[in-house]
């Protein structure tokens, strides 16, 4: 079942809710750029057996306003869309699983917000801390990513182009260690664009503004339940990314999703539902 949350006088959020009604509540955050479809919806079944799961449109993403260049707003802003979310459905504390830029933003919640939080996982992201990796520099993105993140993209992309560049996008941040399945990946973007109703680039949260985000003490002080996943083919925040995730947020634990890179093929869907779902429970 869908609604729509109106989180400013501009803005109105997509979103939808699976599984049963009294089930611990878990919400979905999506990167950036990413329509709440991008959480597959056997995925999301998985999790809805044992909760009661809520996944959204980010503004700027699929039928939630789309409305950057007249009201923009901070990279911040969309971790409070998510506080938003929460009091639309009248849920006091939540679990929360955040992938990528939604990684990020479940840290933001971890600083910020720790009372609306049962647990966090935390997926594919980058440490919103100035605390040095203990094991020394960190990697940056694979080159394969920056040079598709460098390309640049027409505005008059037919739908069938449009696709071939998405599958061609998930190509890249799939990884090497699992096979590639480009009608699986053209599938999935094909029924967001279908969600969304058309297929327009979106480019606002890149050119949101990112300042404020660093949140060392708190993330340090956290003392809500952090699940951080370590995806050996992620190509975004390689390894030891997610070790540097564990050192930052105080009682963070890591557990390995063998092949994952920075998507959700099918091959990831059963070991990391059951890592959320024994994190939630405990």
């Amino acid at each position: 079942m869908h609604r729509y949350v109106d989180v400013t006088p501009t803005t109105r959020l997509w979103t939808e809710e699976h599984g049963a009604p009294d089930a611990p509540p878990l919400l979905l955050v999506m990167g950036a750029q990413a329509s709440g479809l991008g959480w597959p919806d056997p995925f999301v079944e998985l999790l809805a057996a044992r909760h009661r799961v809520i996944r959204y449109d980010h503004r700027d993403t699929g039928r939630s306003t789309w409305a950057f260049d007249e009201h923009p707003y901070p990279i911040t802003a969309l971790a409070e869309d998510a506080v938003a979310v929460l009091d639309a459905y009248g849920i006091e504390r939540a679990h929360v699983v955040g992938l990528s830029l939604g990684g990020m933003l479940t840290q933001l919640l971890l600083a910020d917000h720790p009372e609306r939080l049962l647990s966090a996982t935390v997926m594919g992201a980058g440490a919103l801390s100035e605390t040095p990796y203990e094991g020394g520099e960190l990697p940056g993105i694979d080159p394969k990513v920056l040079e598709l993140w460098g390309r640049p993209v027409p505005d008059d992309l037919t739908l069938e182009q449009e696709l071939d560049r998405r599958v061609e996008h998930w190509r890249v941040l799939h990884g090497d260690l699992l096979p590639f399945d480009p009608a699986y990946a053209r599938a999935l973007e094909a029924a967001i664009i279908e969600h969304t109703g058309h297929h327009r680039v979106n480019t606002a949260h890149g050119r949101a503004d990112s300042d404020g985000m660093l949140r060392t003490r708190q993330l340090a002080e956290n003392t809500v339940p952090t699940l951080v996943t370590d995806a050996p083919a992620e190509p975004v925040f390689p390894p030891p990314h997610p070790r540097h995730l564990v050192q930052v947020i105080k009682g963070a634990r890591l557990v390995e999703i063998p092949g994952m890179g920075h998507a959700l093929p099918p091959e990831v869907w059963e070991p990391l539902t059951k890592a959320i779902l024994e994190h939630t429970a405990s």
